[in-house]
């Protein structure tokens, strides 16, 4: 069953020319490289709220996670939903790219796609998971990192 259909109300290669990328050249040190997903499903996006507990606690952001060693960026970002939301996602092509430092990180962010999944979706780590207009994506306190990609999402230039 393709669950993407059907929203519920809660719940390192460079990059590809015409992808749009940020802040390259911030600086020569290697960044975390972290992947996440654009879960979509007509006007809506799945967004997910830090866990409170967490750096930057109830703050919102697209599920994902840190690449391990050898892994491909689209088998980390499959693993990761697995493991954060208990779905099994087909991941799509990759959208937008930036790296941004934190004052405690340095990370360089590869979103993706996804334009389906199997299973329902079920919090396995997150304050909160929802379903959120586009046209609204702005009224959420997104971490710093994702704004940009935010403003374009609720203008429907990416998925």
């Amino acid at each position: 069953m393709e669950s993407a259909a059907r929203p519920v109300a809660t719940v390192t290669p460079a990059p590809r020319r015409g992808v749009p990328c940020y802040n390259e050249s911030l600086s020569d040190t290697q960044p975390i490289l972290v992947t996440a997903g654009i879960i979509h499903a007509g006007d809506k996006v799945l967004i997910c709220q830090r866990h409170r507990s967490d750096t930057y606690g109830l703050q919102w952001e697209f599920p994902g996670g840190k690449v391990r060693d050898g892994e491909t960026l689209k088998d980390c970002l499959r693993r990761e939903l697995a493991e954060e939301l208990a779905i099994n996602a087909e991941i799509g092509e990759e959208v937008f790219r930036f790296r941004h430092r934190y004052p405690d990180r340095y990370v360089e962010v590869v979103f993706f796609s996804v334009p389906s999944f199997k299973g329902a979706i079920s919090n396995q780590v997150f304050e909160s998971v929802q379903w959120a207009p586009r046209r609204r994506l702005a009224g959420y306190n997104f971490l710093e990192a994702d704004r940009d990609l935010v403003t374009r999402l609720a203008r429907g230039e990416i998925v």
